[in-house]
């Protein structure tokens, strides 16, 4: 993959990696990797699955929500949630169609979805998410489940959320920041550059 000079970019592109910049070098919660580390690990994890443009996008600006908000790292510790993702959600859908946008906006619920719908997934997760999945609402009921498989992004929210549980690895290599550029700049393009 090839980076691009930030001369050719679309103005939101280089607003991307300017909040990377600034932003994307604090810790992930809890976590062992950094905001930019987790983002490029999602979407390292969705290229490699094959996944559309717009999905690998989704994938890299999932928790753009966290680099816009000014709560402290330790916010969920304090019993705060941030709510990143409905803060991601709008920031992006001014940028974006919602195939970029709804797996953003739906990857917290997706965590709630699959606690709810599968008794193991919720052994997997990291003792951060576990901390965070309360003040998020914690599994999803019966109903609860019913209504978010009826979502016409619920697959891709799905894909999403067991990228984002993956990206937690120390050192691990994906493709450097600018490396993205071109696929956020390629569905910014598919949506018509009147977004940006």
């Amino acid at each position: 993959m090839e980076s691009t000079s930030p001369s050719s970019l679309h103005p939101t592109t280089v607003e991307i990696l300017e909040l990377f910049r600034a932003r994307g070098g604090s810790q992930y919660g809890k976590e062992c990797v950094s905001q930019q580390e987790h983002a490029l690990q999602a979407a390292f994890f969705a290229q490699r699955a094959g996944a559309t443009p717009a999905l690998i996008a989704a994938a890299l600006l999932h928790d753009i929500g966290h680099l816009l908000h000014d709560l402290p790292d330790d916010a969920p510790e304090e019993g705060i949630d941030d709510h990143h993702e409905t803060l991601g959600g709008r920031w992006l859908e001014r940028r974006f169609a919602a195939d970029v946008v709804e797996p953003v906006r739906l990857h917290v619920a997706a965590k709630r979805y699959l606690c709810g719908d599968d008794e193991s997934y919720y052994q997997e997760l990291s003792p951060p998410s576990i901390l965070s999945l309360r003040l998020q609402g914690g599994p999803m009921t019966a109903e609860e489940l019913r209504q978010f498989r009826e979502h016409p992004h619920f697959d891709a929210a799905v894909k999403l959320r067991r990228w984002d549980d993956a990206a937690k690895v120390p050192n691990l290599a994906t493709p450097p920041l600018p490396s993205y550029a071109q696929i956020v700049d390629g569905v910014l393009t598919s949506v018509g550059r009147t977004r940006g």
